[in-house]
């Protein structure tokens, strides 16, 4: 099993509680984070060695990437695993489900590329290197079909994860936080470079909008450290970091300021306005404008098939545009009961849970 990112080691560790349960002696090794690992993955690589993006950012990391490939290419001839299993992560599984192929072994994809935003043409060489697509959105299904690759809908995992959550009181206890205040949420994301690239900006838009009467609470990656986190924290502020305590962080919020990526879907499955921010390479935003042919970047408004929150990229992405966005949003209570209700649909769009185990039952039948 291969995943290269935070999302995917969550989704991944689902699929492998899943298949242990019904067959404790599988064994199943490959990419992965803490998640897939206490799960029962035995981890070649960890997923804080792989999260990179962009383009510039790949190309920094060519050497690394290639060694991985190879060690995982001698690990399909020593261990000739019966099946392999890619999780997103498509520049990397991709090329990779190629190598997989040509030695004769299955390949299931969990988590479809994103084809319907950039380079549709790439369904069509999916065909000759992948045996089964699971998609977690339902308007994916029709253009695998149109490919004739063997497709199924299993629903979006986030859905049986966010069934986890603490309850207000006891999330409170547990982290110190005054119950009567409200909560503005930072969901930085979970690569180093977001943190480097669009914390700081977050961070200062939050401290406005919580003002004294809020505090900012501030959701550290699994993969990062607090110390990442640390140094773009001004001295005598309140802000809180709290580890191992996403999902809560979304559902208790009143708010949220949230990279764009898996975040934006969890948050929304709690119903919780929020604004994507989103800012790479000056390079890579310039080579992703000329391939990329979508009118929104962030999830939750694609599965919505609108403007659901807003969206600030690049050169849009400050405290002063972040702060008049969130105060638009907070003081129009009409506008927050629309927002709810939008995210609510979203979140019907994304099944009904037991993803993880149609997931594995893929697995097992191939």
């Amino acid at each position: 099993m291969i995943a290269g990112e935070a999302s995917g080691d969550a989704h991944g560790a689902g699929v492998v509680k899943e298949l242990k349960s019904r067959n404790p002696d599988i064994d199943i090794f490959g990419i992965g984070g803490d998640k897939m690992q206490q799960a029962g993955m035995t981890l070649l690589y960890h997923i804080r060695d792989m999260s990179f993006m962009g383009f510039v950012e790949v190309i920094k990391h060519l050497p690394l990437i290639r060694s991985v490939e190879k060690t995982l290419e001698q690990m399909l001839e020593f261990k000739k695993p019966d099946v392999v299993v890619l999780i997103d992560y498509p520049g990397f599984n991709l090329r990779f489900a190629r190598r997989v192929k040509q030695r004769g072994i299955k390949v299931i994809y969990y988590i479809s590329p994103q084809v319907w935003a950039w380079k549709k043409g790439r369904v069509k060489k999916m065909k000759a290197c992948i045996d089964k697509m699971l998609v977690v959105f339902p308007f994916e299904v029709p253009i695998y079909e149109h490919e004739r690759i063997p497709v199924e809908f299993v629903g979006h995992p986030l859905v049986e994860e966010m069934n986890t959550t603490m309850e207000r009181n006891k999330f409170c206890a547990q982290f110190g936080l005054d119950e009567r205040k409200q909560f503005i949420a930072i969901i930085p994301g979970s690569r180093k470079q977001e943190i480097d690239k669009l914390f700081s900006v977050m961070l200062r838009a939050a401290i406005k909008v919580a003002g004294n009467e809020k505090e900012v609470l501030v959701a550290v990656a699994p993969n990062l450290s607090v110390d990442d986190y640390k140094r773009y924290i001004p001295q005598r502020t309140s802000v809180r970091l709290i580890q191992h305590a996403t999902h809560e962080i979304m559902k208790h919020a009143e708010f949220a300021f949230v990279t764009s990526g898996t975040a934006t879907l969890e948050t929304a499955c709690y119903e919780t306005p929020m604004i994507v921010v989103y800012k790479t390479s000056s390079l890579t935003y310039w080579i992703a404008r000329l391939v990329v042919n979508i009118r929104n970047i962030a999830l939750v408004n694609i599965v919505a098939g609108k403007t659901v929150v807003p969206e600030l990229i690049q050169g849009d992405v400050t405290v002063h545009n972040l702060v008049n966005e969130a105060r638009k949003i907070l003081s129009n209570p009409a506008r927050i009961i629309l927002v709810k209700e939008e995210l609510r649909r979203v979140k019907e769009k994304l099944g009904q849970g037991g993803a993880s185990s149609k997931v594995a039952d893929a697995i097992l039948s191939v």
